[in-house]
């Protein structure tokens, strides 16, 4: 299992389509990109430090559940955001001038939300992402990842999302192959060390190199890769007190939709996939 001592980083814009429907393709308007699929900026969900500068003291907070959600006090358009998140050991030079991460290695992926509050006047994405505790959401259960390269166990796996109130279930993200994602792989990985090395406190970015700094450069990092996009019934409804979000990883070559549908009703889900329930209080 996982200590408090990670870094939590997430990754924007690395599905086609998602922040269009989520009402934030503007604040990355000036982000600049080598290509159009590219991911626009990785953003910091939590840093295990005591202490950090005024505006960013709210990352050290641990936020995470695998079973309930916190309703935020001052918002009421709370979304699921349904992805993939990889558990990664990092790698440091030894520089004494100060450390630059020279690689990510994946150990293990689960079913992760990226709980947000629409908030279009943030100043940063991270002011979004963590509010407290219980505030986003990873599963218990961890899938071992046999190597992240093309062929690997993960590229059999699918993100599924449901929605469900007073007992009625309904899909919430359009059920998506992990392959999808715009940036996946190899390439990923290489994109998001280069940002955590070199990304600027700039826009609705975080400088993470300092974030880390801080942070004494933890030795492993949780990192969501992205949200998939909505159903149309996902984006125009938000959470509630007393809904259930369910965010599930599963094999697509051995589980179909429509049986991942019916253990959703049951809110039971075999063994062998990453599923998380959370009850939103």
């Amino acid at each position: 299992m996982l200590n408090q001592r990670f870094i939590g980083l997430g990754v924007a814009g690395n599905f086609a389509g998602h922040l269009e429907q989520a009402g934030e393709a503007a604040d990355f308007m000036n982000v600049k990109t080598q290509e159009a699929i590219q991911p626009k900026a990785i953003f910091p969900f939590y840093v295990p430090c005591e202490k950090l500068d005024d505006l960013t003291q709210f990352l050290t907070v641990f936020p995470l559940s695998s079973t309930q959600l916190n309703f935020p006090k001052d918002a009421d358009n709370l979304q699921i955001e349904p992805e993939i998140a990889l558990i990664c050991d990092v790698k440091y030079t030894n520089e004494k001038t100060g450390k630059k991460v020279t690689a990510l290695l994946p150990t293990h992926f689960a079913a992760y939300n990226d709980c947000s509050i629409r908030r279009p006047n943030a100043r940063k994405i991270s002011e979004k992402k963590n509010w407290g505790n219980h505030s986003k959401g990873m599963a218990s259960h961890w899938i071992a990842l046999d190597q992240f390269t093309a062929g690997g166990n993960i590229d059999d796996y699918r993100i599924a999302c449901f929605h469900k109130r007073n007992g009625k279930l309904n899909e919430y993200g359009v059920d998506s192959p992990a392959v999808g994602y715009s940036y996946f792989h190899e390439k990923l990985l290489n994109w998001i060390v280069d940002h955590m090395n070199n990304q600027p406190d700039e826009g609705p970015m975080n400088n993470i190199a300092h974030l880390l700094q801080q942070a004494d450069y933890p030795s492993k990092a949780v990192i969501s890769i992205g949200a998939t996009r909505y159903t149309e019934f996902g984006e125009s409804n938000y959470l509630q007190i007393g809904d259930k979000a369910m965010v599930v990883v599963y094999n697509g070559k051995q589980h179909t939709h429509k049986q991942i549908l019916e253990m959703a009703e049951k809110e039971q889900f075999a063994s062998n996939i990453s599923a998380l329930i959370q009850t939103v209080s």
